[in-house]
């Protein structure tokens, strides 16, 4: 795997790579991680894109593999078990790839990974997947998302959104083997918005944060609430609220001389 051209193809918006518009976005970012979410719906059950999740070897990019070859894939879907590649053997013997590992599996509503994909794998990092389904009226909602932290030699403000579109690509990959992706309704993207503004009050008030995260009825979002925020516009100045805006990392140059 050539990972200057990895990372310099994954800095590509999705829907260059793909043709369609993805919903997605760098959800946090700060000196000791990030937070990448994308979401999708298909006209799939949620036990068809269950099946089709213990296949990576049918919708996991082979431009994010180290053999070239999708067909290498595989995934040992239990806690525990592995999604690994196999590498050919070149005349020096079989190799193979730990690409993550299964945390968390309850057929038809969440897949748990626990890996550093592509370059991260050399760095002192843990990174997350985590993939939620929930049935829909027209089939599945489907969410990825991966959080990256710990020490890597990459600039976070330069690695974070070219992650951010290898995640995507998955995603994407994944709705294309299910059939395709189908655009949210106009009813559902006004209701994503409703909740994401009705969210705002909540998300600036920093003194009702801390008991909030006490409280086991509100400990980890619903997939409800976690697609009508990525669906919904984030306001203009909501990056400017961040309180470690003092200490973000400098505006990142162009191009991937971190890699050079």
């Amino acid at each position: 795997m050539n990972l200057k051209i990895m990372l310099a193809t994954a800095l590509l918006p999705v829907a260059v790579l793909t043709g369609t518009q993805a919903q997605a976005k760098v959800v946090d970012q700060g000196a000791l991680g990030f937070t990448v979410a994308h979401t999708a719906q298909v006209a799939a059950t949620p036990e068809d894109v269950w099946k089709m999740l213990r296949m990576p070897q049918k919708w996991w990019s082979k431009a994010h593999s180290w053999s070239g070859d999708a067909a290498n894939f595989w995934l040992d879907s239990q806690a525990g078990g592995c999604f690994c590649e196999k590498l050919p053997d070149t005349g020096k013997g079989l190799g193979s790839v730990q690409h993550a590992r299964i945390l968390f599996a309850k057929p038809n509503e969440i897949l748990r990974l626990s890996g550093a994909f592509g370059p991260l794998q050399g760095e002192a990092l843990t990174g997350t997947l985590t993939i939620q389904i929930k049935e829909t009226p027209t089939g599945a909602a489907i969410r990825f998302d991966y959080v990256v932290g710990g020490y890597m030699r990459f600039k976070i403000d330069e690695i974070a959104p070219a992650v951010d579109t290898v995640i995507g690509e998955q995603l994407v990959g994944l709705t294309a083997a299910l059939g395709g992706a189908l655009p949210p309704s106009r009813a559902e993207k006004a209701a994503a918005e409703e909740a994401g503004e009705a969210a705002l009050p909540a998300k600036k008030a920093p003194k009702k944060a801390e008991p909030e995260k006490n409280d086991p009825e509100k400990a980890e979002p619903s997939l409800d609430d976690a697609m009508a925020d990525l669906l919904a516009d984030p306001p203009a100045a909501a990056e400017g609220d961040k309180e470690d805006d003092a200490t973000a990392p400098p505006e990142a140059s162009p191009g991937l001389s971190v890699l050079d």
